[in-house]
């Protein structure tokens, strides 16, 4: 078999590996080996967390819907139920956001949602 050289392309690989592990602690940022297995596990936790970030966020909407819902005498049940029954399409996040940066707004759409459907 004939001899392959590949020293471009095995330092053009390494040096995309170091690239990505800059600002890591210590020999995870210098040395090859444990670099790569440090940015395999980072880029598997990016991968995670973006999924994360959207359940952290909708839990996060919730709790303040609910904070702002009981104020009203609501329970945040009752309230998106409520405003499922009375066709208002608000998400959670333009509802939470209502009920931080325009209460009296939020008022408005709790009132909606306590109004019994007949």
């Amino acid at each position: 078999m004939t001899r392959v050289k590949r020293g471009n392309v095995a330092r053009k690989r390494r040096k995309k590996i170091l690239k990505l592990a800059k600002g890591f602690r210590g020999s995870h940022s210098t040395l090859f080996r444990t670099a790569n297995q440090r940015v395999m596990k980072a880029l598997r936790n990016a991968y995670v967390d973006r999924k994360k970030r959207k359940r952290d966020f909708r839990r996060l909407w919730i709790t303040r819907i609910n904070a702002a819902a009981r104020q009203h005498g609501l329970s945040y049940s009752q309230l998106i139920g409520n405003l499922k029954k009375a066709d208002v399409q608000l998400n959670r996040k333009m509802l939470a956001q209502l009920a931080i940066l325009d209460p009296a707004s939020f008022d408005k759409v709790a009132q909606l949602a306590s109004q019994p459907k007949g």
